[in-house]
């Protein structure tokens, strides 16, 4: 035990970030130290600044300066550093994971149901259309906790406490948890209580730690990072909170930044809000939460002053706090995109703790920078937006004064880890994501036969699809319309779409803006009960047409989408005046945006050009769409309503409503699958390649 706790203080002596050696001279030198510095105190450190003579300096980090256990894992990789494993040890170890192992993994109902688990589990079905057997909506697809027990999919790179606390990364993550407590110790996130005082009735959550390799979008690891976290789970509504919900800023207005930063040439940086949520303090609840683990202390619990993760009203107490603060620094927020924050000089968009900003000149974004840090934001500013939220931003061509005027969003890095995840890393390619026939329920078809879980990887592309790649959104729609119950058809479909990756593994959306960056189209398009003929007669789902559509800005993809439509069509005028009133659900809020950033930037006013396919009797559609006043026909009035809403506001917002070729109609891309020539026309029409 000696040989393991002095590994231990030497292993700290030596990652001690640039502080000096504390001892009972200089111990006041600590009050100026970081989170980071605290966290690599030596257990002789410790016990000097928790002396009787110091302590009252030190009060908030109880935690920190009283934790003197080691992991046993953690332990045994300091051993190994300084001396070598031995044979004994690494039995011990790898025997210690296998306990784990088996006591962690529940893959059947039959383990979960002789668990321990089982005496708070009943197992009920309502009255529903599924017949499947009991281990899909149990183990498979109640929570992402599941789905990434049963498929390993980002285990890794999201330990539990037990591996990683035991595995080749333990000493790594032990560090990251004591920067963590220190951190929060540092910010006066709680008061350390006897649990005796805790008020009868009151609640004590339970604690939590998560951790995480954070990886850069091309998927190496930059830092490896630990939470501590509450279960909120256990909160109960009207009792430990009131409200809830907190927005995300939309994509559509991320794109819509990044197409005026080329236009106008604007500056660029992002930040990341240490600690985001617990800088917003608690007011009108009082919240108990168990000691974390490995900083134990007995018959204590902590009385939380600040937000912790893991709470239900943290997201949005945080952005109440963000939005005081900029609008304390004359940051207005936009009624168009509740994240949009713009100001005199600089325009900010925030998805959660990540800010993104914008100005003619950099030095007013590190103003505003400093200002906010002023008023309490703890604001860690990184380059430029080159890796927000996952999304890798690279400059393919600039002009003579160094202005981007080409930019390609990709997320390679993502890709990668579907392709790993599907295990086609030796697959042969394909040039289409999708085949040209639809996908279909595939009732009485062969069942699933692959080991990855459908459900997790449809996650990952759904976000890839959102995001950077627009020509994905149609094939993973299908599939994921079939997550739940999938069969072997729906595999082969996730395949396919995982080929066509590999083959484009390196593109992305590429960004080439007009000169005109209000120059705004809509490209709707349906097709019409695209699933007749192929799917089960019986099935409502049969006989639904699809909307897909898409819009640009500057000629940049702005924002698309591809789905079925929640009505039944009757005709194709039905359904194409459908996709044409759900686009401009989406297009007219995109035109408020583009006014208020024109008025912001000076520009000139608004043009938008909605384009619609005409097939068949779409002409009629096109015919309805224009007709001013109001008017209708026995076969359009029950869809009347959604037509005078759309044109009437059409007309006086002076959008041209036009015939477009049926070759040049993108929205075809989201409305069926298409042969090789066809997509790759369209493919090169909408992302550059």
């Amino acid at each position: 035990a000696s040989k393991l706790h002095n590994a231990s203080s030497s292993s700290s002596q030596r990652m001690n970030h640039g502080r000096p050696n504390i001892n009972h001279s200089n111990c006041g030198a600590a009050l100026q130290f970081t989170p980071a510095q605290m966290a690599s105190l030596s257990p002789s450190e410790k016990d000097v600044l928790w002396n009787e003579r110091h302590r009252s300096n030190f009060e908030n980090y109880s935690l920190t300066l009283q934790s003197k256990r080691v992991p046993i894992g953690v332990q045994a990789a300091y051993t190994s550093s300084s001396h070598g494993f031995t044979a004994t040890r690494a039995n011990r170890r790898r025997s210690a994971q296998s306990i784990r192992a088996m006591l962690l993994e529940v893959d059947t109902i039959e383990d979960l149901m002789n668990s321990p688990l089982s005496e708070f589990i009943t197992l009920a079905v309502n009255e529903c259309i599924y017949s499947g057997p009991q281990i899909t909506p149990v183990c498979q697809d109640v929570s992402p906790a599941f789905l990434n027990a049963k498929t390993g999919i980002s285990r890794e790179d999201n330990p539990g406490w037990h591996e990683a606390m035991s595995g080749d990364e333990a000493p790594q993550y032990w560090e990251a948890a004591k920067k963590e407590i220190a951190t929060l110790e540092a910010i006066n996130a709680w008061d350390v209580v006897n649990i005796s005082s805790v008020p009868k009735g009151q609640r004590i959550l339970k604690s939590l730690w998560t951790f995480k390799r954070k990886r850069s979008p091309s998927g190496v690891i930059k830092k490896w990072k630990g939470r501590l976290t509450a279960r909120g789970d256990m909160q109960v509504e009207g009792v430990d909170f009131n409200e809830v919900w907190a927005p995300v800023c939309s994509w559509s207005t991320v794109r819509m930044m990044f197409t005026l930063q080329m236009v106008l040439g604007l500056a660029s940086s992002s930040a990341d809000v240490t600690c985001a949520f617990l800088h917003a303090p608690i007011d009108d609840e009082e919240v108990y939460l168990e000691m974390p683990r490995g900083f134990e202390q007995p018959g204590k619990c902590l009385k939380l002053k600040k937000s912790l993760y893991g709470l239900r009203q943290s997201p949005r107490n945080f952005f109440l706090y963000l939005a005081q603060r900029m609008e304390e620094c004359e940051m207005r927020q936009s009624k168009h995109d509740p994240c949009l924050f713009i100001g005199d000089k600089v325009i900010a968009v925030c998805y959660v703790d990540d800010l993104l900003f914008w100005a003619k000149d950099p030095k007013d974004i590190t103003e505003l920078m400093v200002e906010l840090r002023k008023k309490g934001l703890d604001l860690e500013k990184e380059d430029d937006c080159a890796g927000f939220l996952g999304v890798d931003v690279k400059v393919l061509e600039s002009d003579e004064n160094g202005r981007a005027t080409k930019i390609e969003l990709t997320q390679s890095g993502l890709i990668d880890r579907i392709i790993e995840n599907l295990g086609l890393n030796s697959a042969n390619v394909k040039h289409t994501p999708s085949k040209c026939e639809p996908l279909t329920r595939d009732d009485d078809g062969e069942p699933c036969q692959e080991d990855f879980n459908v459900a997790a990887v449809v996650g990952q592309l759904l976000y890839l699809a959102g995001h950077t790649r627009p020509d994905l959104a149609y094939s993973v729609n299908c599939v994921a319309r079939y997550m739940f119950c999938p069969k072997r058809s729906h595999e082969l479909a996730l395949k396919q779409i995982s080929t066509y990756l590999k083959a484009t593994r390196g593109k992305g959306m590429i960004i080439t803006p007009s000169d005109n960056i209000l120059s705004i189209e809509a490209f709707p398009d349906a097709d019409f009960g695209g699933l007749y003929g192929h799917e089960r007669g019986d099935d409502p789902a049969c006989v639904k047409s699809r909307t897909g559509f898409v819009i640009l800005a500057a000629n940049c993809p702005i924002l698309w989408k591809s789905q079925l439509q929640s009505k039944t069509a009757l005709s194709t005028m039905e359904a194409e005046i459908s996709a044409l009133a759900h686009c401009c659900k989406e297009l007219f809020p995109l035109i408020d945006l583009a006014k208020s950033l024109a008025e912001h930037f000076k520009l000139e006013p608004v043009e938008s050009t909605m384009s619609v396919t005409i097939h068949e009797d779409n002409a009629a559609a096109l015919i309805l769409g224009n007709t001013l006043p109001p008017g209708y026909t026995p076969r359009s009035k029950f869809f009347h309503l959604e037509t005078i809403w759309f044109r009437e506001e059409i007309a006086r917002r002076g959008i041209n409503l036009v015939k477009v070729d049926t070759k040049d109609q993108l929205g075809d891309i989201f409305t069926k699958g298409l042969t090789q020539v066809t997509f790759e026309y369209l493919r090169k029409k909408l992302l550059g390649w």
